[in-house]
């Protein structure tokens, strides 16, 4: 399952870096990963699909958090390779109910693959900030998502 939940953050964040950058519809992105990668087991599309919407679903609640730990750096100027790995592992160590050490540490070996030299030093930092957040965070999270999110 490991590899499997791995292999689904890597789609997600593909399909997160889409709707981030041109706006595409969740669906068509989905449908286009698919497309992509038609050798992808069904518990990794499940678990991509789940993290896409919830992202997705609660993005500007995310964001807030997220900006309000990384002041230097405002999040539109961050890469969106780093901001959607930020948004995935605390969506993922919140609402998700990932254990936070597996949420970071995933997060961390994405933006060293996909980020630039910085970017695991810089993830790890902004989610090293929100731990202590985390059940501030999943409350509010879950509040907004059990009131039908968006």
């Amino acid at each position: 399952m490991k590899k499997e939940r791995r292999q689904a953050r890597e789609m997600a964040l593909q399909a997160l870096y889409e709707i981030d950058a041109v706006s595409h519809p969740v669906g068509i992105v989905m449908d286009a990963c698919i497309e992509r990668d038609p050798d992808i087991s069904e518990q990794a599309l499940e678990y991509c699909h789940k993290l896409v919407v919830g992202v997705m679903s609660c993005c500007a609640l995310l964001d807030r958090y997220i900006q309000a730990h990384a002041k230097e750096w405002p999040l539109e100027q961050v890469a969106i390779v780093d901001r959607n790995v930020l948004r995935i592992a605390v969506y993922e160590f919140t609402v998700g109910q990932i254990p936070t050490k597996v949420a970071i540490n995933e997060a961390v070996e994405i933006a060293k693959t996909y980020g630039s030299d910085s970017a695991s030093r810089f993830v790890n930092g902004v989610l090293g900030s929100l731990v202590p957040l985390r059940r501030e965070i999943t409350h509010v999270l879950a509040d907004h998502l059990e009131k039908g999110g968006s």
